[in-house]
């Protein structure tokens, strides 16, 4: 019997492997050094003709440099575990190197519990005995790794307080009549759905509370809206560079993505883009993040937004519009003027909902994970009555209903003034993260290059050059956890950036720069992966 279910083919393989070097690829994507994948192809392309005080690039055998390379890639996640790899020959082939190299690094992968081969029936992939599994998401680190780990992958803030424990407080004295019934309420607390139509209703969106159900988180209001809309094989058209955590759930759906490229520089979306992929792909849905848009921080406006729902409508795809950071705008840089939602600086452009007079179209999901706290785990999808009747019928095959009493708490903010102060103080706490990780970014890491976001909690990084996966896998040995590129991408693109969220303040900022740029190092300097699992990729 077979011991792997998926399988990588060669050129698809090289091309992954290629992208690890970005600072060496040619017009064609690849990776150029003149003989194809050897020892010095790690080093030389990520030194990118950096200044003689950066520690020079070491020379590495040319197998260990593909193994180190393949290791990435399942640690990663890119490479799923039990994939069968290409006979030696053919990935040889693809890679320009020998067979023998070849040979010799899947070698040194089933020496370190990386590969498992059978005669007849090829090699695949791996991860050492005990160890935990690979994902492609970042679950947040256990507390005991806390002050020896400086954790950059989770974009979320700790709870606003005094604003939470008063809102559970609420939460707990309006709770007995709940009490007494059988606590299921497959489309959310009826006080819950007011509170949030009522809330649409102010931003100039009329709704009733039969278009809300209220979901376990934003990713529960996706899941149900794509398994519904978009059964297996169905195309869903994403932006690329997406929310990493939903493109693997859409991934797991079956969907098949379809990315299509923003604009550089906070532009919003590339609409020529998007008019091509809508008329050409002609997917079912689409999920969007037009408020500050995760990983890049982008806004749209409210131009964008108009023609994007028009567009959608005339090819009749559904637009999932993700409002998860519509409450964290926080002005440009440098600004100091205290925070609220009447500033100039804090304006945000439309719903994406108010453009779609027919309500057909845009499905709005929501949040108060980044709002107020991811510990709150209480989301909602806005559509029209029907879907909402779809959704409900549906979840009694999922997970039937949101805890009463969180939502109890939510409706205790919205319905008083803790939901406006609480999220003033997020604004604000967020844009002194920001203004302390720039900072520290430009005096530590001066060839990394990003545009500051105006809101949202995440910042774009592009890395000099250096492969983001590498300094993701360095970091690691440093104290230091980040997400790489890939992680927002299809298909291995990416991989000279990373994301850092606005989630740690200035003196912690200074360290994980630090850290960071100590990670960088380790990368020019060509030093060899660790065999072992990172404690931290955690199934």
């Amino acid at each position: 019997m077979a011991q792997w279910n998926s399988a990588v083919g060669a050129p698809q393989l090289a091309r992954l492997l290629s992208s690890q070097h970005p600072g060496r690829r040619g017009q064609d994507g690849r990776a150029h050094n003149g003989r194809g994948l050897d020892g010095e192809a790690a080093a030389q392309a990520a030194d990118g003709g950096r200044s003689a005080a950066v520690p020079t690039a070491r020379k590495v055998p040319a197998y260990r440099s593909l193994a180190d390379g393949l290791r990435l890639l399942v640690l990663e996640g890119r490479i799923p575990v039990a994939t069968r790899l290409p006979a030696e020959r053919e990935l040889a082939a693809a890679l320009h190197v020998s067979r023998t190299t070849v040979a010799a690094a899947f070698e040194a992968l089933r020496a370190d519990g990386f590969l498992e081969s059978r005669r007849g029936s090829g090699s695949w992939t791996a991860v050492p005995a005990g160890k935990p599994l690979p994902t492609r998401g970042l679950d947040p680190l256990p507390p005991d790794s806390e002050g020896t780990v400086i954790d950059l992958g989770c974009a979320a803030l700790p709870a606003p307080e005094p604003h939470l424990t008063q809102a559970f407080q609420g939460a707990l004295a309006a709770l007995p009549p709940y009490a007494h019934t059988h606590g299921d309420y497959p489309a959310g607390l009826p006080v819950l759905r007011q509170a949030l139509a009522d809330r649409y209703t102010e931003r100039g969106v009329p709704t009733m509370p039969q278009q809300i159900m209220v979901t376990t988180g934003a990713m529960g209001g996706v899941g149900a809206l794509a398994r519904m809309l978009a059964p297996h094989g169905e195309r869903i058209a994403v932006e690329h560079p997406s929310y990493a955590n939903v493109l693997q759930l859409l991934r797991e759906t079956g969907a098949r993505l379809v990315p299509v490229p923003m604009a550089d520089r906070l532009a919003g979306w590339d609409l020529p883009a998007w008019h091509r992929t809508l008329r050409e792909a002609a997917p079912r849905l689409a999920y969007v993040v037009a408020d500050f848009h995760n990983p890049t921080g982008a806004l749209a406006g409210a131009e964008q937004r108009r023609e994007l729902v028009a567009a959608a409508r005339d090819s009749g795809t559904i637009l999932i519009a993700d409002e998860t950071m519509a409450d964290l705008p926080m002005g440009p840089p440098g600004s100091t003027r205290a925070l609220s939602t009447d500033a100039p600086e804090c304006q945000l452009p439309p719903p994406m909902a108010s453009f779609d007079t027919g309500g057909s179209t845009v499905i709005t999901v929501g949040s108060v994970s980044k709002s107020i706290w991811a510990g709150l785990r209480i989301g909602w999808v806005r559509a029209a009555p029907e879907v909402i009747r779809s959704l409900t019928a549906a979840r009694a095959y999922a997970d039937l209903g949101s805890p009463v009493l969180e939502q109890l708490a939510v409706t205790e903010l919205l319905t008083g003034d803790g939901w406006e102060q609480a999220v003033t103080l997020r604004r604000a706490r967020a844009r002194e993260n920001r203004e302390a990780l720039t900072a520290a970014l430009r005096a530590q890491l001066p060839d990394w290059e990003f545009t500051v976001p105006h809101g949202g909690l995440t910042l774009w990084v592009r890395t000099g050059g250096l492969s983001g996966s590498r300094i993701a896998e360095a970091g690691e040995r440093v104290g230091v956890r980040v997400p790489s590129g890939p992680r927002f991408g299809v298909d291995g693109a990416f991989e000279g950036f990373v994301r850092l969220p606005f989630t740690i303040t200035e003196p912690l900022a200074r360290e994980a720069a630090a850290r960071l740029a100590a990670a960088a190092d380790l990368v020019r300097s060509g030093a060899p992966a660790l065999s072992d699992v990172p404690r931290s990729y955690v199934a």
